[in-house]
């Protein structure tokens, strides 16, 4: 962890790349992407030019990564970084992108699990061994297990 150092403010300890990488486990690339983008801003730079990351940055990078893996497009999150920037006259908005966002998350989550249900469902037909001679294999489904 290096820190930075700016005549007018305190040390803030900053990540390098590599560090930025590992505590995120979003690549090299897709972060740069993220700047190029404009999704990821103001990325603080050391006296030789290098990117050094903040804690904000990091947390920032959390919430991308999290909004791209349940399906944000990349369109989507420019709108949703584009508000962000207009200010807190824009936080209804933001609300309304999130919770519509997150019925579609709960959508495809009901959609996965109908289809865990069903590979249950087919996991029972094989269950029953005994035709092998092995007797039959213990097997609690996820529907049951819930109910």
């Amino acid at each position: 962890m290096v820190t930075t150092s700016d005549s007018s403010a305190p040390s803030e300890p900053t990540l390098t790349p590599a560090e930025m990488v590992e505590r995120t486990g979003v690549g090299l690339d897709t972060l740069r992407y993220y700047e190029s983008e404009g999704l990821l801003t103001d990325v603080a730079r050391a006296a030789n030019g290098h990117r050094r990351y903040r804690r904000g940055d990091v947390l920032w990078v959390e919430v991308l990564r999290c909004l791209r893996e349940t399906g944000m497009t990349i369109e989507q999150l420019r709108h949703y970084c584009r508000l962000g920037e207009d200010g807190p006259v824009t936080k209804p908005e933001r609300k309304r992108i999130l919770l519509d966002h997150r019925a579609e998350v709960e959508r495809q989550i009901e959609e996965r699990r109908r289809a865990l249900d069903l590979i249950d469902h087919k996991l029972e037909h094989y269950a029953d061994t005994r035709a092998i001679g092995i007797g039959p294999i213990p097997l609690t489904s996820q529907a049951e297990a819930r109910s």
